[in-house]
């Protein structure tokens, strides 16, 4: 059978229905349906559908073990959030995940509890305890916290090339009655990557392009689901125009100020400090 505009989603469809898997048929025949649609309602042009293939293309040049340009754009689409709920739709008690984000890296350092992550970078000091248990308040002892933010200026160490070594990213562990203390600083909110294909749709629109200032966490413990989540500070700028949708109600935290003296690690501080306490709830797997 030729091809003409109205059979060629048909054949289409028929064609990637022979997908090997069932599940990669489910999903390569539905995309091919919407993507059609997707091209007959807005009437995409020749021009139009090349500007898209330059713009993936420059998002994949962009994107390596430290940038990841693509996961930027799903972010500031809505789609990496839709995706999280669909995924994690995790009993009322557990704690809400949200977006990984672009500037997770892998392999960084187990640390003691109390480590200071920040290891002498500028900023006023943070810390964060509280316990990690399970929806039915049994503490989850030894669970891992892989925990990573920007820092006082806004700025990853994944957005800063002459870094070697990690920077405001550690792994912690709870300890035996599920409690945990992490310190850090204050982190700052701070306008996603503008010199990519991302920031050139955003500077199209009037959509804000900064978020709110948080800290990451990605908590994983055998035996129950992986939470990806962040706490963010309560009173701080963005968190009703997250650019990357990710900002929920149950996450944001008071960060109360403390004067020097006896910091949550049970060191001295000479000087004061912000101590924010969340309790992490995880569901069983």
């Amino acid at each position: 059978m030729f091809v003409d505009e109205d059979n060629i989603t048909d054949l289409a469809v028929q064609r990637w229905a022979s997908a090997h898997s069932p599940r990669s048929g489910e999903l390569m025949t539905a995309l091919v349906r919407h993507l059609h649609a997707f091209a007959r309602e807005v009437g995409l042009s020749e021009d139009e559908w090349m500007t898209a293939i330059n713009w993936l293309t420059r998002a994949g040049q962009l994107s390596d073990e430290k940038r990841q340009e693509l996961i930027l754009a799903s972010d500031v689409l809505g789609l990496s959030m839709l995706v999280v709920q669909l995924n994690n739709r995790f009993e009322a008690q557990a704690t809400p995940a949200t977006v990984l984000g672009p500037f997770h890296i892998d392999g960084s350092p187990t640390v003691p509890h109390g480590f200071d992550m920040s290891d002498g970078i500028p900023g006023t000091p943070l810390f964060i305890t509280g316990t990690v248990t399970d929806t039915e308040g049994r503490p989850v002892p030894h669970a891992v916290l892989d925990v990573w933010q920007a820092d006082a200026d806004g700025a990853y160490e994944a957005q800063l090339p002459e870094i070697d070594e990690a920077r405001l990213r550690a792994k912690y562990r709870a300890r035996e009655d599920g409690s945990y203390c992490v310190r850090t600083l204050v982190p700052r909110g701070y306008a996603i990557p503008m010199d990519g294909p991302v920031g050139d749709l955003i500077r199209g629109t009037d959509i804000s392009h900064y978020r709110p200032a948080h800290v990451h966490f990605l908590i994983e413990e055998p035996g129950h689901r992986r939470l990806i989540t962040h706490l963010f500070q309560e009173g701080g700028e963005f968190l009703d125009s997250d650019v990357v949708f990710g900002t929920k109600d149950a996450l944001i935290v008071p960060f109360t100020e403390r004067q020097a003296g006896i910091a949550p690690d049970g060191r001295r501080l000479d000087k004061p400090y912000l101590h924010a306490q969340f309790d992490f709830v995880l569901q069983r797997s």
